[in-house]
């Protein structure tokens, strides 16, 4: 097994219980913050744990500039990998709800920063692993020990390094968020609405067809169109948080675009200081 982007639940299921495999449960709703932790209890993947976005995926009260969902410490996250059962080497698959993948994406990036590259995410989530009627169970996850490591600074941005590139020509930097946040038209969650100057818009969801990632081939023609020519490696991705960012780069990870960064602090993070520049309106849709 050496799975880095996406596995599918046959491939999954045909490996269950092989050793150094770990799966991880990351379903969670932004609309009630139990509900993941709760449906991990209910039922879950054989031998699964559960990493929440609020309280494992990033840093409960972390400072306002980092957005609202701030990065974990690398302590946080490291005594987190050790109580899912993961350890250097194994194969780790993470997985949420159809309905996008966030979470999951979000620890495969985590983790990727972590130095571990051997992270997936389930493609079409449980519920096609429910569709095919594979297994579920309530059994936890056999603890490891704290795993050693620490996240790798470069592979991502601060809000200073992005405000630093605003006059670079638009496409630099692509949009998670719907199309109406993105021009500004609502904003249900940040006290600005708008888009950071520059920034051309990939709603996250286009990366879908019927609740699964789009083929390698048809997300390759769709990021080349909105990269304008340049190199991914000089690609930034934010949303509204650093979550749906990610569900992006794995997209692009997934269809051999290689080496896009995040600017986790994203647009909660960039609207916090409110003297930084801010555009609305459609200039920047892809």
């Amino acid at each position: 097994m050496h799975w880095t982007t996406l596995v599918s639940a046959e491939d999954l299921a045909a490996r269950l219980g092989q050793p150094g495999l770990v799966v991880v449960d990351c379903r969670h709703a932004l609309s009630d913050p139990e509900a993941g932790a709760a449906a991990w209890a209910s039922a879950h993947l054989p031998g699964a744990g559960h990493a929440d976005l609020e309280r494992d995926l990033s840093l409960p009260g972390g400072p306002t500039h980092e957005g609202r969902h701030p990065m974990p410490t690398a302590a946080q996250f490291s005594a987190l990998l050790g109580r899912l059962g993961v350890r250097p080497g194994d194969q780790v698959v993470a997985y949420d709800e159809e309905t996008g993948a966030m979470a999951a994406a979000r620890f495969w990036w985590l983790l990727r920063l972590f130095g571990h590259d051997r992270v997936a995410v389930l493609d079409g989530g449980i519920a096609r692993w429910r569709a095919l009627g594979l297994p579920l169970d309530t059994s936890a996850p056999v603890p490891a020990p704290p795993y050693p490591g620490d996240f790798d600074r470069d592979a991502f941005l601060s809000s200073d390094q992005v405000q630093a590139r605003l006059a670079e020509p638009p496409g630099w930097l692509l949009d998670a968020r719907p199309p109406e946040r993105f021009r500004g038209e609502v904003e249900p969650l940040d006290p600005v609405a708008g888009h950071i100057p520059g920034a051309v818009n990939r709603p996250f969801p286009a990366n879908l067809s019927e609740g699964r990632f789009q083929p390698p081939d048809e997300l390759l023609r769709q990021f080349h169109k909105l990269l304008r020519g340049r190199k991914p490696e000089d690609v930034v991705l934010s949303c509204g948080s650093g979550v749906t960012a990610c569900h992006n780069l794995l997209a692009m990870e997934h269809a051999g675009l290689h080496g896009a960064r995040i600017y986790p602090a994203s647009w909660s993070g960039w609207v916090a200081d409110r003297s930084r520049p801010v555009e609305t309106g459609a200039g920047g849709e892809g």
